[in-house]
């Protein structure tokens, strides 16, 4: 078994991202470290901090090396930090030390990683966000297209009353939405630049410190937060919230799919469902139970990147590792899964003669609500539910139908709203049409 089910090419189709992991591989690291590096000597330069021909020759070649990411690696191991050995081998492969030697000036090794953390974080949601609005207009045309197709809610997996498929599929699907408008809350607290220096109080910079790192910002296309945040990972524990948040809105839609189709309900069909190494017959969820799995796996990984969050002092390297060992999976699995979600969303289709079979057995029991209220009408509502409660535990002892029996000891009472829909159909258009302005 890998250490990473998504570097092995044997599991990676199923749990791996390629597209989310392209940028935390070390060349993406490194491309996004050196145009740090460079525009931190440019802007250096033109404040009049470092002279500016060596900041032009720092900016130019940030854009043109390329170093080898295994020749880094020890010294990462020694120095707990990647930066310093860049510094080194940027600094050789410039081979013009008159230069080199402005190279990170005054920054530290937390203000180069964190902000090439945010430069690739900004395309990576990019990225997911549009494949979430991929998944909305799936979903959303989904519920418009079933808003009154009827089926059976049911609550502690028991048949409560009738709902239809399109509310359903809006249950899944309303959450994206809070998730997406999140996101876009969330994306400025992501895009800072960080630059402290040493300890957080810019101090080799001297009084033009704050301008510098303004400076930097705009260059970027980052905000200036305004002060250090080397020990302050609220909004990286909140980007951690939010993964989480989303991948669990998607496992419930994994969750659901799973008991639809199970043996005996078989309400919806997954087109391209994995099969059995033994039973001919079966066609396994395999993509709503990746949805559960990754769903669970990323609850687990959120956890310790917000524990990560307590920083000891000014900076706390041991912290610090916590989010690197823990935020690039979880950054791997909230990917995956959105790319399931919308595979599956447009996937899905629903079987209404099982849903028909499953909303009424013939033993009329999911209108025992419906009943009840039509009775109140008539008499105090606790009388009211109590005969019908009676009458539900007839048929169920007796074997016969609750409508037969409200209609043998009630003969005038009205029946004609028992089976409606409420509200479902509404919400699902509803929602749908929310889904598809937002996508």
């Amino acid at each position: 078994m890998p250490a990473a089910l998504a570097d092995n090419p044997i599991y990676a189709p199923l749990f791996g991202d390629a597209e989310t992991a392209a940028f935390f591989s070390a060349e993406a690291e490194i491309r996004a470290m050196l145009r740090v590096e460079g525009a931190l000597a440019k802007a250096q330069g033109d404040l009049g901090m470092i002279p500016e021909n060596s900041a032009a020759f720092i900016a130019r070649a940030a854009g043109e090396v390329r170093l080898d990411p295994a020749a880094l690696g020890l010294a990462a191991a020694t120095d707990g930090v990647p930066v310093p050995g860049l510094v080194a081998a940027f600094r050789k492969a410039m081979n013009a030390p008159e230069h080199a030697q402005y190279l990170h000036w005054g920054a530290t090794s937390q203000d180069v990683m964190d902000t090439g953390l945010a430069l690739r974080l900004l395309p990576l949601l990019d990225l997911w966000e549009a494949r979430l609005a991929a998944t909305l207009r799936a979903l959303g045309a989904l519920a418009g297209s079933h808003a009154e197709l009827p089926m059976a809610a049911r609550t502690y997996g028991q048949a409560a009353t009738p709902t239809s498929f399109g509310a359903v599929v809006a249950g899944w699907g309303r959450p994206l939405l809070r998730h997406r408008a999140a996101l876009a809350e969330l994306r400025p607290r992501l895009a800072r630049v960080s630059l402290g220096g040493a300890a957080g109080t810019l101090s080799a910079m001297g009084p033009e410190g704050p301008a510098l790192r303004a400076a930097l910002a705009a260059a970027l296309g980052l905000a200036d937060p305004g002060a250090s945040w080397h020990a302050e990972r609220e909004d990286i524990d909140a980007f951690a919230a939010w993964m989480a948040g989303l991948t669990v809105s998607l496992g419930k839609m994994g969750e659901d799919l799973i008991l639809m189709a199970q043996s005996g309900i078989g309400e919806i069909r997954v087109s391209g469902a994995g099969g059995s190494s033994t039973m001919p017959q079966k066609q396994n969820p395999v993509g709503p139970s990746a949805l559960v799995a990754l769903a669970r796996q990323s609850l687990a990984l959120a956890g310790a990147v917000q524990g990560a969050g307590i920083h000891r002092q000014q900076r706390d390297g041991a912290a610090w590792f916590v989010e690197w060992l823990t935020l690039p999976q979880l950054c791997l699995s909230t990917g995956r899964a959105l790319t399931l979600a919308r595979d599956l969303a447009g996937a899905i289709s629903p079987v209404p003669e099982a849903m028909a079979r499953n909303l009424d057995d013939g033993s009329g029991l999911i209108h025992a609500e419906a009943y009840s209220f039509a009775l109140a009408r008539h008499l105090p509502r606790p009388e009211a539910q109590a005969k019908i409660k009676a009458l539900c535990a007839e048929a169920q002892r007796e074997g016969t139908s609750l409508t037969a029996l409200v209609a043998r000891d009630f003969p005038d009472l009205d029946l004609s709203a028992a089976g409606g829909l409420g509200a479902a159909p509404q919400e699902a258009r509803a929602f749908a049409e929310a889904a598809q302005g937002a996508a």
